[in-house]
C-alpha cells in the first residue's frame, strides 16, 4: 500500500469507526459485533503507525469513543475517563507485560485481575462523602450528566459508608471520584424483555443495551423499573492520595458500600493473569451477570503514575477479551437490504440459533467482496458469532455440509425496492434513485427525525413507515405540511399524541444549524464533521456552494467527505427539498462562535480540576476563541495547564515535564486583558 493508498484508507476507516461509536455509544445500537469494531480499529493504528504525519485530529486512536446526548446537561470528569488497549491472544497480554517491565526496568510486575464487565461505564462524585454527580463516560473529559438516573440504583450507596478509618476515612471529606460499570443482572434482563414481550413491545437485544437505555431516560422512574446493579472497579480524585497499590482501592471501596466481585485477585506473574482469564471464561456462563473478558492493572500505583497515560488509553492496563461466542446454523435465504444512502446490503436469514443468550436469526454479509471471500450461499452451514453484540457475523462457511448444486450470490443489477439500475461504486453496490427510491426515503427520513439530528419525538420507524405508505409525504419537506387530520388516520394516534407530534415537529424548525445538517444524512458526514461545516461556514448557503477543494482545506475534511459533501448539494433533487424545507419556515440557528484577541494562537492549553467561575467546557471554549488548541491529556505539544482544585495526575505530569501551570484566576485575568 502506497501513502496516497493509505491515506484514502485512513480516511475510510476513521469515519467509519467514528459512525459505529456513535451509534454504540449514543444509540445503543450498534451495526457490527465487537471482533468486527476491534480488527477496524486495530487496522487504523497499524496503518497511523506506520504513516503517523497521515492520522487526522479526529481519529478515534487519538479520544475515548463516545459523545453527550442532547438532553442530559455536561459533566466534567474529576480525571478523564480512558478506554482499554483490547487484546485477544495469550502473546499480546505477554507483550504488554514485557513492554511494561521494560518502561519500569524491573524483572517481574505483580497485577491486579477483575471481570470486564459488559455495562456502561460510570463516574461518581462524591463531596464530604455525599453522592453529588454521576455521569456516563462521554468523550472521556466529559460525560452526560445522569445524577438523578444513578440515585435510583440502590447499590449506589448516596453517603460513603463509614467502614474504613484512617487515611482511608479522611479521604471522604474532599473530592471523591468513583469509577464502576452500571449492568443489570441477567434474571432481570430475562424478566424485563418478558414484560415487554407481553406488552407488544420490542425487547432488548442484550443486558448491556438494556441498561445504557435505562441510564440514559429523560425520566427517573423509568430507570428505577429497570432495577440496574452497580460494580465499582477504581477510585480517583482527592483518595487517591497515598494509595500505595490496587488492591488498597478495592479494600476502599468494598468499606464504603460498593458491589466488587469476589474473584478479582492479585497475581505475581503475567501467567497467572492468562490463568485468571481461562478460569473466569470456563464459569462465564455461570455467572449472574454478562462479563466478556477479563482487566489487567499493574497492581503498584506509584508504578501506574510512571508509566502514565496514551492520548486514549493508560500504559498500565488491558483487557483481555474472550473470544467471540461462536454457534453453528443453517443459512436459509440471502435477504438484500436497502439503506438511506443507496448502498445493497447482503443479509443471511439463518435458522434462528441461541448465540451466547441470544436468539440470532439473521447476520451481516456487509458487500460483495465479503459475500466473495467467504463465499456464503443459500442453504449453506456457517459457524456464526457474536461477542455482546447487536448483529452476529458469518464466522465460515463448513465446505464439507454444503449442498449440491448450490451457486454463488450475486447482488442484483436492479434495486430490489424500486428496480432503478445499482452500479458499483469501490465495495459498495448503490441504487441510483436517490431519494425516489423508497427504501432510501425511509432511511432518510428516520434518520432526519431521530435524537440527535432533529429530533422530532412521536415520529417512530412504525409512524414514518405509515405516512409514506399512505403516502402523506413524498420526501423530508412533507414533513413540515402535515395536520392533524393528516394524523389522525393513523394507527396509534389520539388528540394528545397528535398534539405532541406537531408541537414537536414545530419546535425542529428553529434546530441548531449542525443537527440540521447532520440530520441531511450526507454519506460520511456525522454529528462531527457537521460542526466543523458550521463553525466554518456559519450558514448553510456557503456550505451548499463550496468546491470540494475548499472543503478539504478545513482541518479534519478529507478528500472523501468533501466529495460526498460536493455530491449532495450539487444534486438537483436534494436542492429542490431544501428549498422546499426553507418555504415551510425550517430556518436552522447558527450558533456565533465567539472569537475575541488570539492571545493564545500557538498554545495548547490542558484544564485540569474543577473551576469556581465557569464549568471547563466553558473555559475551553473562550480559550479555543483565543487562538489555543485544546488537549485531553499532557503531551510534549502541551504548552500551558490550568489547574484547578482537584487537579491530580495531570498536574504531577506538567510538573514533571516542566510546563508551565497557572491557576484559574490567572487564566480569567489573561481573558480579562484581551
Amino acid at each position: 500500500m502506497n501513502k496516497l493508498e493509505a491515506k484514502r484508507r485512513i480516511e475510510t476507516l476513521t469515519r467509519e469507526l467514528q459512525g459505529h461509536d456513535h451509534r454504540y455509544y449514543l444509540l445503543d445500537q450498534p451495526a457490527i459485533s465487537d471482533a468486527a469494531y476491534d480488527l477496524l480499529f486495530r487496522e487504523l493504528k497499524a496503518l497511523e503507525a506506520v504513516y503517523p504525519s497521515l492520522r487526522l485530529p479526529d481519529s478515534p486512536t487519538l479520544r475515548v469513543s463516545g459523545g453527550v446526548r442532547e438532553g442530559f446537561k455536561k459533566a466534567p470528569h474529576v480525571a478523564p475517563m480512558g478506554s482499554l488497549d483490547s487484546l485477544m491472544e495469550p502473546d499480546e497480554v505477554i507483550e504488554f507485560d514485557a513492554r511494561v517491565r521494560k518502561a519500569l526496568d524491573v524483572e517481574a510486575v505483580a497485577y491486579r485481575v477483575e471481570p470486564k464487565f459488559d455495562g456502561l461505564s460510570i463516574e461518581l462524585v462524591y463531596e464530604d462523602g455525599v453522592f453529588v454527580r454521576g455521569s456516563t463516560r462521554g468523550d472521556g473529559e466529559i460525560g452526560e450528566d445522569v445524577t438523578d438516573n444513578l440515585r435510583t440504583i440502590r447499590a449506589i450507596p448516596l453517603r460513603l459508608g463509614g467502614g474504613a478509618s484512617g487515611a482511608k476515612r479522611a479521604a471522604t471529606t474532599g473530592t471523591v471520584s468513583v469509577r464502576g460499570e452500571a449492568i443489570m443482572l441477567l434474571a432481570e434482563f430475562e424478566a424485563l424483555n418478558a414484560r415487554l414481550i407481553a406488552a407488544g413491545d420490542e425487547p432488548f437485544a442484550n443486558p448491556r443495551n438494556a441498561a445504557a437505555g435505562a441510564i440514559r431516560q429523560l425520566d427517573a422512574s423509568i430507570t428505577a423499573s429497570r432495577k440496574l446493579d452497580f460494580y465499582a472497579y477504581e477510585l480517583k480524585g482527592d483518595a487517591d492520595d497515598g494509595l500505595k497499590v490496587q488492591s488498597e482501592a478495592a479494600q476502599i471501596l468494598t468499606a464504603w458500600g460498593f458491589h466488587l466481585d469476589d474473584s478479582a485477585r492479585t497475581i505475581d506473574s503475567i501467567e497467572g493473569a492468562i490463568g485468571y482469564h481461562a478460569e473466569l471464561e470456563t464459569r462465564r456462563e455461570r455467572l449472574p451477570f454478562e462479563i466478556d473478558g477479563i482487566v489487567i492493572k499493574v497492581e503498584r500505583r506509584d508504578w501506574q503514575r510512571g508509566l502514565g497515560v496514551r492520548s486514549r488509553s493508560p500504559r498500565w492496563a488491558c483487557a483481555f477479551k474472550f473470544q467471540p461466542r461462536v454457534e453453528v446454523t443453517q443459512v436459509l435465504d440471502i435477504i438484500v437490504q436497502v439503506g438511506r444512502t443507496g448502498k445493497l446490503t447482503p443479509v443471511a436469514a439463518l435458522r434462528p440459533v441461541n448465540v451466547g443468550g441470544v436468539t440470532v436469526s439473521r447476520a451481516t454479509l456487509h458487500n460483495q467482496d465479503e459475500l466473495d471471500r467467504k463465499d456464503v450461499r443459500i442453504g449453506d452451514t456457517v459457524r456464526v458469532r457474536r461477542a455482546g453484540d447487536v448483529i452476529p457475523e458469518v464466522v465460515e462457511v463448513m465446505i464439507d455440509e454444503r449442498p449440491r448444486g448450490s451457486r454463488k450470490f450475486e447482488l442484483p443489477p436492479q434495486c430490489p425496492v424500486c428496480g432503478a439500475p445499482v452500479e458499483r461504486e469501490g465495495a459498495y453496490h448503490l441504487c441510483t434513485n436517490g431519494l425516489s427510491c423508497p427504501a432510501q426515503l425511509e432511511g432518510h427520513l428516520q434518520h432526519f427525525v431521530s435524537r440527535g439530528a432533529m429530533d422530532i419525538a412521536g415520529l417512530g420507524d412504525k409512524t414514518v413507515q405509515q405516512l409514506l405508505e399512505t403516502k402523506r409525504i413524498r420526501d423530508i419537506a412533507d414533513l413540515y405540511a402535515l395536520t392533524p387530520i393528516d394524523l389522525a388516520g393513523l394507527e396509534g394516534f389520539a388528540e394528545k399524541s397528535i398534539d405532541n407530534l406537531m408541537q414537536a415537529i414545530e419546535a425542529s424548525r428553529t434546530r441548531k444549524l449542525d443537527r440540521f445538517v447532520y440530520a441531511l444524512g450526507i454519506e460520511h458526514v456525522g454529528d462531527t464533521v457537521a460542526r466543523l461545516l458550521v463553525d466554518h461556514y456559519g450558514a448553510l448557503d456557503p456550505i451548499a456552494a463550496a468546491s470540494e477543494e475548499e472543503l478539504q482545506g478545513i482541518k479534519g475534511i478529507g478528500p472523501e467527505v468533501a466529495a460526498s459533501v460536493r455530491h449532495f448539494f450539487s444534486n438537483a433533487r436534494n436542492r429542490k427539498v431544501l428549498e422546499r424545507l426553507a418555504k415551510a419556515g425550517v430556518k436552522p440557528v447558527a450558533e456565533k462562535r465567539e472569537r475575541g484577541p488570539q492571545i493564545f494562537a500557538g498554545e495548547t492549553l490542558v484544564f485540569t480540576g474543577s473551576l469556581e467561575a465557569m464549568s471547563r467546557p466553558e473555559a475551553q471554549r473562550k480559550a479555543e476563541a483565543r487562538g489555543a488548541r485544546i488537549s485531553g491529556t499532557i503531551s510534549k505539544k502541551v504548552t500551558l495547564v490550568v489547574a484547578g482544585p482537584g487537579a491530580g495526575s495531570k498536574l504531577a505530569e506538567a510538573e514533571k515535564f516542566g510546563i508551565a501551570v497557572i491557576d484559574e484566576a490567572a487564566f480569567l485575568k489573561r481573558l480579562g486583558a484581551s
